[in-house]
């Protein structure tokens, strides 16, 4: 194991055990209760018809968003797949978070170069001052591809 991922691996452990569940919603949605009222007689179309499988049903039978393997690409096959017209094309729009960057557990913030969160994303969003203290712009879109890569877990999500 290299040191990068063993530094990773720790924080990584204590940041699961203290951080708060926010529930991300694939982005197709009008309305919140859609979810509890129609979501319960749906056979997880939205999760099976995810390419990336970042689409989880909870207990309750609705869906959530989890970055740990992906991001959203915003391809619209959820909203396609959804039987029961919780997810809606015509209702696109960006995932309903705020993404930002933990200067103490970021690596680029700490004087060691590391780019990881730059790389997949897609909207570049994350800009760097010179080659340390990244910052997440305004054109990102919340897709959540810098959450996974990133070896420190230092980007959080925020509603």
């Amino acid at each position: 194991m290299k040191r990068r991922e063993l530094f990773g691996s720790l924080v990584s452990s204590f940041n699961k055990e203290s951080k708060q569940e926010i529930q991300l919603r694939p982005p197709y949605y009008k309305d919140e209760t859609d979810f509890v009222s129609k979501c319960l007689s749906c056979n997880n179309e939205c999760a099976s018809a995810c390419e990336v499988n970042i689409i989880v049903i909870q207990e309750d039978n609705t869906p959530k968003l989890d970055f740990s393997k992906s991001g959203c690409t915003y391809c619209d096959l959820c909203a396609k797949a959804c039987p029961n017209d919780v997810l809606i094309l015509n209702y696109k729009q960006y995932i309903d978070a705020t993404l930002s960057i933990n200067p103490l557990e970021c690596l680029s913030w700490n004087q060691t170069m590391c780019f990881s969160c730059k790389d997949p994303c897609l909207d570049e969003a994350i800009e760097f001052i010179g080659m340390f203290r990244p910052k997440i712009t305004e054109d990102c879109t919340a897709c959540g591809f810098c959450i996974k890569v990133c070896p420190t877990n230092a980007i959080k999500i925020g509603a």
